[in-house]
C-alpha cells in the first residue's frame, strides 16, 4: 500500500496538503511549517519515501485505544530507521504519527488527518471522521502482514 502525501501550500507556520491512498484521494492533512533548522515540535518531517508501522506503545497509543476501541491496533507511526526514528543528514524526528488534530498548534512535527482545510486560516475540520474513515484502512493492510510506505512530496508550499 502506497500513501501519498502531497503539499499544496506553507504560510510559514502551518503546511496544508492532501493525503492518496493507492492513488485515490482519502484526506487533507495540516502539517508545521517547512524548516531548515531542526526545532522539536516547529518542523514538518522532509520530501522522502517512508515506512509506516504500528507503534503500540507509548501515551498516543494508550489515548488512543480508549478514544477508538472498535478498531484501533497501534499508531500510524512513520519512520526510516529502527526505534521509530528518521534520519535525513543531520536532521531527526522520532514517533512521527499520523493522527487527529486541526492545527499546527496540535502537531510537533506530524501529519494531522481532516476532512476538509481553510487556506485562509491554515486549520482543518472533521479530524477525527477522517481518522475513523483512513485509519482502519491503513491499519488492517498492516495486520494483514502487508507493507505501507508513505510517500511525501513538496508540490507548491510557496508563501
Amino acid at each position: 500500500m502506497l500513501l501519498e502525501l502531497k503539499r499544496i501550500k506553507d504560510d510559514g507556520d502551518t503546511t496544508l496538503g492532501t493525503l492518496f491512498i493507492d492513488g485515490v484521494f482519502e484526506c487533507f492533512i495540516v502539517e508545521d511549517q517547512e524548516a531548515h533548522i531542526k526545532e522539536w515540535g516547529e518542523m514538518r518531517i522532509p520530501e522522502g519515501t517512508y515506512d509506516i508501522s504500528l507503534r503500540k506503545e507509548g501515551t498516543f497509543h494508550a489515548r488512543y485505544t480508549k478514544k477508538f476501541p472498535e478498531f484501533h491496533a497501534g499508531m500510524l507511526c512513520i519512520h526510516n530507521v529502527d526505534g521509530w526514528g528518521i534520519v535525513i543528514g543531520n536532521i531527526k524526528f522520532k514517533y512521527v504519527l499520523i493522527h487527529i488534530g486541526n492545527t499546527d498548534e496540535d502537531t510537533a512535527g506530524c501529519p494531522l488527518v481532516n476532512e476538509s482545510v481553510n487556506s485562509r486560516t491554515m486549520t482543518g475540520s472533521g479530524s477525527t471522521n477522517a481518522y475513523r474513515k483512513m485509519y482502519p484502512k491503513v491499519a488492517r493492510h498492516l495486520i494483514d502482514g502487508g507493507k505501507v510506505k508513505i510517500r511525501v512530496t513538496d508540490i507548491e508550499t510557496g508563501k
